[in-house]
C-alpha cells in the first residue's frame, strides 16, 4: 500500500464537470493497493493519516493532526502510485490491486479513519477520470509507505 498526503487549504474534486466532493482545510490523500497487500495494513494507514502532526501549531512548528485543526481528508483512489518506471519510458501498473479489490480496500480506509478517529473523509469515484483542484499548503507532501 501507498498513500501521497498533501496539506491544502481547500480541494475540489470533479469527474465529467461535476462536482462530487470538496474540502476546506485538511488534506488530499492519494491511495494505492497493491498485489497481495493485506487488509491488516489499513489499520496503519488509518492511525498515520489521522494522526500525523503535520499542521503547523500557534508556535509555528507542525504539531497537530488533521483532526486537531478540525480538517476534513479528501480521498483518491489512485492505481498509478503502483507504477513501476524503472524500465522503459511507460510505466508498468502490473503490480496494482485487481480493481475490485482495490475498491475495497480504499473505500474501508475512509470508513475507518472516520468511524474511528471522528473525521470527515469525502472520497473521490473509483477508476473514473477525476479532475482535482487543489490548493497546497506549505507545501508538505508525504509519501507512506507500507
Amino acid at each position: 500500500m501507498k498513500a501521497v498526503i498533501q496539506v491544502v487549504n481547500s480541494a475540489t474534486l470533479s469527474v465529467g464537470g461535476e462536482e462530487i466532493s470538496k474540502i476546506k482545510k485538511g488534506l488530499v490523500v492519494f491511495f494505492c493497493a497493491e498485489k497481495d497487500d493485506a487488509e491488516e495494513k489499513l489499520d496503519f494507514f488509518a492511525k498515520k493519516i489521522a494522526n500525523m502532526r503535520i499542521f503547523v501549531d500557534e508556535n509555528d512548528k507542525m504539531n497537530l493532526s488533521v483532526g486537531d485543526i478540525g480538517g476534513e481528508i479528501l480521498l483518491v483512489s489512485q492505481f498509478t502510485l503502483a507504477g513501476d518506471a524503472q524500465h522503459g519510458n511507460r510505466p508498468s501498473f502490473t503490480n496494482a490491486e485487481l480493481p475490485e479489490r482495490a475498491c475495497y480496500l480504499y473505500e474501508k480506509l475512509g470508513k475507518m479513519i472516520t468511524e474511528r478517529y471522528g473525521i470527515v473523509v469525502k472520497f473521490g469515484v473509483f477508476g473514473e477520470d477525476m479532475k482535482i483542484l487543489q490548493e497546497n499548503s506549505g507545501p508538505v507532501t508525504i509519501i507512506l509507505e507500507k
